[in-house]
């Protein structure tokens, strides 16, 4: 078998290409159909994919929200990464020399941060002098649009999907949000199935990659839940549609582990054997990032590296609010 370093998933790629806002409709985004069987590749729009997918395939999407967990304080910034109690968070913070040990920070006039902890990763364990959810805090939150996009808050709607719920994520499961109400009714009348689980996107799925040898680099967990009934339903398809990697995270670790909630740091590399997914629909990647490396493994190295020569010699619109890709 292969040995893949890091470099390997780097690719030619021009920052024009990064999509700072979404198609309008949602729907109306590109979609790059990639067939394994006969290695074709066929650009369409996402409003057909009915005409690509597997006669009543299930599509399992991810439902989690994402929630408003970056606080802006003037230079002052707290990345909400997790609420340990309502008045109790770890968070980035930024800048670092302002959260010393033991600082009470004001960052505004009546609200203040003392700094609990520092953890050996650099996040700050911070307690408030008033409650998360309380107004006064409310109108510091910003929804987290990753930082290569340049994007503000008049777009928080179109970051999150049309069925969004629970709240929980740190950044959108993307592939999601090319699917308008209509578009998904419409799939529905054509006899495709929907069912929905959880994961909660964390930072860690975005988390760079900072080793060359990538079986050293190690996922941080991402909490996931599938109702009974839900997984009833998928486990009972033939055909199962993965709408984004995070729904591939969900399905394939429990193949693995049986559970149906827990956490999960896998990893998907080239070499993965997929034991419950057969076509997927995702964006297009970060170079050198662990999303990338998943697709590489569903589609094949060389074969990924055609279709994203393609995408961008195509001038396909790349990431968060770019367009999309369906394997077959």
């Amino acid at each position: 078998m292969r040995t893949f370093t890091l470099s390997d998933f780097n690719y030619p790629f021009d920052e024009s290409l990064i999509a700072h806002t979404p198609a309008s409709p949602r729907d109306h985004a590109r979609l790059l159909v990639y067939n394994r069987k006969d290695k074709s590749i066929t650009d369409t729009v996402f409003y057909k994919l009915y005409r690509f997918l597997e006669p009543e395939t299930t599509l399992v999407v991810n439902n989690s929200k994402v929630e408003k967990a970056r606080m802006l304080f003037g230079n002052k910034e707290v990345f909400v990464v997790q609420v340990m109690n309502n008045r109790t968070i770890e968070a980035m913070v930024r800048p670092g020399k302002k959260f010393k040990l033991g600082a009470e920070v004001e960052l505004a006039p009546g609200i203040i941060a003392n700094v609990q902890a520092i953890q050996p990763d650099g996040l700050r364990v911070l307690t408030f002098n008033c409650d998360l959810d309380s107004p006064e805090l409310e109108k510091f939150k910003l929804t987290p649009f990753p930082p290569y996009i340049k994007a503000d808050e008049s777009l928080a709607k179109e970051y999150q999907t049309v069925y969004a719920n629970p709240l929980g994520s740190k950044a959108a499961p993307t592939a999601g949000l090319h699917f308008t109400e209509l578009l998904i009714k419409q799939l529905q009348e054509r006899h495709f199935l929907f069912e929905e689980v959880t994961l909660h996107v964390g930072l860690g799925t975005f988390a760079p990659v900072k080793v060359d040898d990538i079986t050293q680099h190690k996922m941080h967990s991402e909490h996931y839940f599938v109702p009974p009934v839900t997984y009833d339903q998928i486990a009972n398809s033939k055909h199962v549609t993965a709408v984004g990697t995070t729904s591939v995270r969900v399905l394939e670790s429990i193949a693995k582990s049986g559970k149906l909630t827990d956490d999960t740091d896998i990893f998907i590399t080239p070499g993965y054997e997929f034991q419950r997914v057969n076509s997927l629909i995702t964006n297009f990647h970060l170079p050198e990032s662990t999303l990338l490396m998943l697709v590489s493994a569903f589609i094949g190295y060389d074969e990924m590296m055609r279709v994203y020569e393609h995408a961008v010699k195509e001038k396909y619109r790349f990431f968060s609010f770019g367009d999309a890709m369906l394997i077959v």
